[in-house]
């Protein structure tokens, strides 16, 4: 619907052109998510995978806190602990007690996770460029690292 309302408690409905612009933000969203899973299961890693191992692999002592890293994802810790629990099995990640939080634990990159990363991130970084980064100009990545600082509310770079 676009109508617009300026009363009190009503919606705010979009007009046109705020709709195009959203659905078309969805749907590319969408497209480019689901070419970077397609490619990553190719190699045998899930996107929160990569998201997990990549970002352990930057980490002084390739360590993260549980909380650190779900916040990170935008997880509940229970929903990224669950998650964990599949990569330990696989050999991915390792935990350990937190020693500042003794509720807490640390996600400690093991060295198959390590090579796994290694081995997915050529694929991976081929995927990022094929459905994204490829098909901008340098001035259209420029706006949308604009864009995104101003939906989040922060710097991004």
């Amino acid at each position: 619907m676009s109508t617009t309302s300026s009363g009190a408690g009503a919606p705010r409905w979009l007009n046109p052109e705020e709709e195009r612009a959203w659905r078309a933000f969805r749907r590319m969203v969408t497209a480019v998510q689901a070419g970077t899973a397609h490619d990553l299961a190719a190699v045998g890693l899930s996107e929160p995978d990569y998201e997990v191992l990549s970002t352990l692999s930057e980490r002084p002592g390739r360590t993260s806190t549980l909380h650190e890293q779900a916040a990170k994802m935008a997880w509940s810790r229970s929903r990224l602990s669950r998650h964990a629990t599949r990569m330990e099995a696989r050999g991915l990640i390792r935990r350990a007690p937190d020693p500042d939080d003794g509720r807490g634990c640390l996600l400690v990159l093991t060295q198959q996770g390590l090579d796994a990363l290694s081995d997915a991130a050529p694929a991976h970084l081929a995927s990022v460029r094929h459905h994204f980064v490829d098909r901008l100009t340098p001035e259209d990545l420029a706006a949308l690292e604009t864009i995104a600082g101003k939906v989040l509310g922060r710097d991004v770079r």
